[in-house]
């Protein structure tokens, strides 16, 4: 699948281990994932576009490159993906910064949105959806949803973990989007948790049940 990049780096697996582990705390928890955050985004930002500066040296002038991160947008989706936000904007620090608030409906596992608040998007602008956990993909493809009515164009999402579910269905959807993950795991179990994923990335992160 073109779109799915999942990003097997024996560091990242490293780490991931860890994560996976039920024992590991809070505080370990959100270093592992800003650590696996900051091995992903030099993946996913390979293709950013660069602008021609002239730069010089102690020796002599000389052309280089700058990334336009004034033109790159993160958008973590709450809680989980601000678990990620700090790992990206060390790399990209000049970027602007959406907040979206989805939770997954028990019963019907819609997304339930309760919070969005974006800066001006345009086609120029390259995206990042943050998310720890693509499970069945219906909150994904709300987000998606939403920067695209925004007027975001360019998309990549970047996970820790992947279900083959939930890659299917934003894939389907939308298949303009680039995915990028540390994992990409069996299955969903009977309750649209990832198998064997690490449980809540949320309630680890913060504590939280």
């Amino acid at each position: 699948m073109d779109n799915l990049h999942v990003v097997d780096h024996p560091l990242i697996k490293h780490k991931l281990s860890i994560m996976r582990n039920k024992d590991t705390g809070p505080k370990e928890f959100r270093e592992l994932l800003n650590e696996i955050t900051l091995l992903l985004t030099y993946e996913a930002a390979r293709n950013l576009p660069t602008m021609e500066v002239e730069v010089e040296t102690p020796i002599a002038k000389t052309q280089g490159e700058m990334v336009e991160d004034k033109k790159v947008t993160i958008v973590p989706i709450l809680r989980a993906g601000l678990g990620m936000l700090d790992g990206v904007l060390s790399l990209v620090p000049n970027a602007s910064v959406g907040f979206l608030g989805v939770y997954r409906d028990p019963e019907t596992l819609n997304a339930i949105e309760y919070y969005v608040k974006f800066p001006p998007l345009t086609e120029y602008h390259q995206i990042f959806i943050l998310d720890p956990m693509l499970a069945t993909g219906h909150s994904m493809n709300h987000a998606i949803k939403q920067v695209k009515k925004q007027g975001g164009q360019n998309i990549t999402i970047m996970s820790l973990i992947a279900a083959p579910e939930g890659v299917n269905v934003v894939v389907s959807e939308n298949p303009d989007v680039i995915i990028y993950t540390a994992a990409l795991d069996s299955k969903l179990n009977s309750k649209a948790y990832i198998v064997p994923g690490l449980g809540d990335a949320g309630d680890r992160l913060y504590r939280t049940k």
